[in-house]
């Protein structure tokens, strides 16, 4: 599975009184389904899983599926504690569509974590994973940074495909990048080498059903269209950023793309950073990475998922508030979103 451009890590809406607001995940999906982004990650940190029951993430994926775009790539946040559990969500996300499955570091057992646990952990998830899978490395949550060393030999594996790599250190970054170049794999991608994702091949399967005419007493199979014209590119291990303040950092240094919570409020604002590096045109990239210093410092990492929400509501997104014991903003809060977000309005 090609993994380039832009992924926002969606957010999961609540009602006021905690309930997974399901409908307005439909309408949040549709909206960005229509924007420039690559994909969408379900149920990444930003989605608060932890937060969630079995049964709530299941119907995250759910609804995702149905209201994504077809050509949008869709990564399956199943991160768990066990081998187990992990593959019972690579399972299910792979049944309703889903591209690839994003597989955080287990943390919980920190003083066991040695590096054969997670090497054990992660080729046995890639193993009996349905979906390929995505390492996915966010030490500001599980207070666990995956070493260069594990990263370059689960790079090996062939169903490990890529990596999320959201420690904000640059230099480590370029390390990772460096060092699994030589670990190539083969996809198939469209004529304009985008993604082809699972719910386009089942779409184009369904289409591709010879209707029979029942007109007469002699059933007729009327002619069925022609399949999608496909491309084979050669790619190596696919790394993305996860912060909005580094993207054409990281995108300098090698990385195939980024799955922001940012992007979440502002989608065609970081994919203006893409763009404009993939024209070569990095006067015009270092411009629009400017614009998202103060909103990815004072809007997601100083005010978490609240003001990030809140941005989300500003921008015509639904946010709303995270799940308790995660306490939404004050006014001075929502009024320094607005502030910072004044000129980012799409």
């Amino acid at each position: 599975m090609l993994l380039s451009g832009i992924f926002p890590a969606l957010t999961t809406p609540f009602y006021p009184d905690g309930r997974v607001y399901l409908r307005k995940l439909e309408h949040n999906v549709d909206r960005y389904s229509k924007t420039p982004i690559a994909g969408m990650v379900v149920l990444g940190s930003t989605g608060e899983p932890v937060m969630l029951s079995d049964d709530e993430r299941k119907d995250v994926l759910r609804v995702a599926a149905e209201f994504a775009a077809p050509e949008k790539v869709l990564i399956a946040g199943v991160g768990a504690e066990s081998v187990t559990e992990t593959v019972k969500m690579c399972e299910y996300a792979a049944s309703i569509g889903f591209d690839a499955a994003l597989v955080r570091t287990p943390f919980f057992y920190k003083p066991s974590l040695k590096p054969e646990v997670m090497l054990t952990f992660f080729r046995t998830v890639a193993d009996r994973s349905p979906l390929p899978v995505i390492l996915y490395n966010v030490p500001v949550f599980t207070a666990y940074d995956l070493p260069v060393d594990i990263v370059v030999q689960l790079a090996e594996h062939s169903n490990i495909i890529g990596m999320k790599e959201s420690g904000g250190d640059l230099a480590k970054l370029g390390q990772m990048i460096e060092r699994t170049r030589q670990f190539k794999r083969n996809y198939s991608v469209t004529e304009v080498f985008s993604a082809v994702t699972t719910r386009m091949q089942r779409e184009e399967a369904k289409e591709a059903e010879p209707l029979v005419s029942i007109a007469s007493s002699t059933a007729v199979a009327t002619e069925v269209k022609p399949k999608r014209k496909l491309r084979s590119k050669e790619v190596g291990f696919q790394m993305l950023s996860g912060t909005a303040h580094q993207v054409l950092s990281a995108m300098q240094a090698g990385a195939s793309g980024a799955v922001l919570a940012l992007a979440d409020a502002l989608p065609t604002a970081c994919f203006e950073v893409l763009a404009a590096f993939k024209d070569n045109d990095i006067p015009l990239a270092e411009e629009k990475q400017q614009r998202l210093l103060e909103p990815s410092r004072r809007v997601h990492a100083e005010l978490g998922l609240a003001g990030l929400k809140y941005a989300m509501d500003w921008n015509g997104y639904y946010g709303g508030t995270p799940r308790l014991p995660l306490l939404p903003l004050t006014a001075d809060q929502r009024t320094t979103v607005e502030t910072v977000l004044a000129d980012l309005r799409s």
